[in-house]
């Protein structure tokens, strides 16, 4: 199996835990994903909301660092809408400089909540100063990379890294694909929030015929040791689609926070539905075969796995055992 395996954690907090309960595990599953062979560790970011303690994926990512030693550690993504571009530059080409070959800056186009949280953290940032996504994302990109002839005066976003964060933009459209191939950099089809395989198609068709890079998509998976089990966790799992009249689009979690994001937009909601679940589930074997037939069918090279599971435990041991299963007797333990 030529596919590499890699984790998005979003540090949910469970019934009767602490968020620093979940942030202790998020390190503690860091450290267990290195020793298993994962490839890299990456942290969403998600705002105003007690069931995930991840709103600021810089910080857990230096925490990280400093206590793993092989795998590439990253944000999955940061929510550039938010923030300078210049900034970012700076955060992460600190985290560069910490642990030189490591670092993973992913980068998304979603406000990672709804809109209360969107206005708290846009306050007195002027939005058509920022201009689109593009044209932000086309700054960050400046900003990482440096003309080797600056004047004195100019400005840079220090320090400057022996070796610099990897770059990759997630989306889960044809013009985001472009966006990416369009600054060389990375792309991962986010397949854990629309797993339209004809989407799927068409993006990564997109992606091959502007790009040489890997393809790379983060999808949904619930390994168990038995199927029961699997379809069990699986049934919690609910991914629902907005359309609003303002021509916003956004994935939410629950029907309760579709409703919400359309109030507090104060947009009409023209779509609220949920969406078919496209997790993948199953024993590890199972799922294996299914990630398998994906690689064999699109040529995809890296999958990112979200396990949308709350419960520490069954958490952990899902992961483990997909490790387990495609390493075979290489896990280190």
């Amino acid at each position: 199996m030529s596919w590499r395996i890699s984790i998005l954690d979003k540090s949910p907090v469970a019934v009767n835990e602490t968020p620093a309960d979940a942030l202790a595990r998020t390190l503690s599953l860091a450290k267990q994903a290195e020793a298993l062979g994962f490839h890299r560790f990456w942290i969403a970011e998600h705002h105003n909301t007690a069931q995930l303690a991840s709103p600021s994926p810089e910080l857990l990512i230096a925490w990280i660092l400093g206590q793993t030693k092989r795998i590439r550690v990253g944000s999955g993504g940061v929510m550039l809408q938010h923030y300078s571009p210049y900034k970012v530059a700076e955060n992460f080409n600190v985290l560069a400089s910490i642990a030189p070959g490591r670092v993973d800056l992913g980068v998304g186009k979603a406000p990672g909540g709804l809109p209360l949280s969107t206005r708290a953290l846009q306050q007195g940032l002027n939005q058509q100063e920022k201009g689109t996504f593009a044209e932000q994302l086309t700054q960050l990109n400046h900003w990482l990379s440096p003309a080797g002839d600056a004047q004195q005066d100019a400005v840079q976003a220090t320090p400057l890294p022996a070796v610099p964060a990897e770059r990759f933009l997630l989306g889960a459209s044809v013009e985001s694909a472009h966006l990416a191939a369009q600054l060389d950099w990375d792309f991962v089809f986010a397949a854990h929030l629309n797993g339209d395989v004809n989407l799927l198609r068409d993006v990564l068709k997109t992606w091959r015929e502007n790009s040489t890079r890997h393809a790379m998509v983060a999808v949904q998976a619930i390994v168990a040791p038995s199927q029961a089990q699997a379809d069990a966790l699986a049934e919690k799992v609910e991914v629902w689609g907005v359309e609003l009249a303002n021509g916003q689009r956004v994935t939410v979690a629950s029907e309760e926070q579709a409703y919400a994001f359309a109030r507090q937009a104060g947009s009409e909601p023209l779509r609220i539905a949920r969406r078919a679940q496209s997790l993948i589930k199953g024993t590890a074997d199972s799922v294996l075969e299914q990630l398998d037939a994906l690689h064999q069918t699109y040529g995809i090279d890296e999958f990112i796995i979200d396990t949308p599971v709350a419960d520490g435990s069954a958490r952990t041991q899902s992961l483990r055992l997909l490790a387990q299963a495609k390493f075979a007797g290489e896990v280190l333990v």
